[in-house]
Parts: structure tokens; sequence; C-alpha cells
């Protein structure tokens, strides 16, 4: 392949100046480019069920939690045996 065809495509956004300024306080905390703190945003709003996307499993089931704390760490891990048993069959 010739060098031009591996070459990303290169964007220009504009944007909040408050919301460009969290966006690289992210990317200096994880020890990334601000681009790749926006391209995991963008993969997680188009694929929000996506586990192929997740970094640190850690966080993301701490995350998860977080979100509903009315249920009960037993029905959580009902839940995801659940789903588990529906994708393998």
């Amino acid at each position: 392949m010739s060098k031009s065809a591996l070459r990303k495509e290169k964007w220009t956004l504009s944007f909040d100046p408050a919301l460009k300024s969290m966006v690289v306080r992210a990317a200096k905390r994880r020890g990334v480019y601000p681009v790749t703190v926006l391209e995991n945003l963008v993969r997680e709003k188009f694929n929000p069920y996506g586990y192929t996307d997740v970094e640190d499993s850690a966080t993301y089931v701490a995350a998860l939690r977080k979100q509903n704390r009315k249920q009960s760490d037993d029905a959580f891990l009902d839940e995801i045996e659940t789903w588990q048993r529906s994708r393998s069959s």
C-alpha cells in the first residue's frame, strides 16, 4: 500500500473552550492524546453496549454500578449471567 493510503484523515473541529479544556484534562489524566479521548467518546456513543472497546474492565463495571445504585450486587450478577446465557445460544 502506498503511504498516502495509510495516512489518516485530518479534521479540524471547533467547539466550546470549556469542553476543550475538559477533554485536555482527561487526556492528561489518562496519559493519552486528546484525540484519543474524543475517539473513545464517539465509539462509546455509537456502540454503548460494545464490550470489545473497553480498555479498563474494572472502571467500566464501576461506572455501570454507579448508574444504578438501587440494584443489588446479586441482581446485577444475575443480569450478567442471563445476558451471557442468551448470547451463547
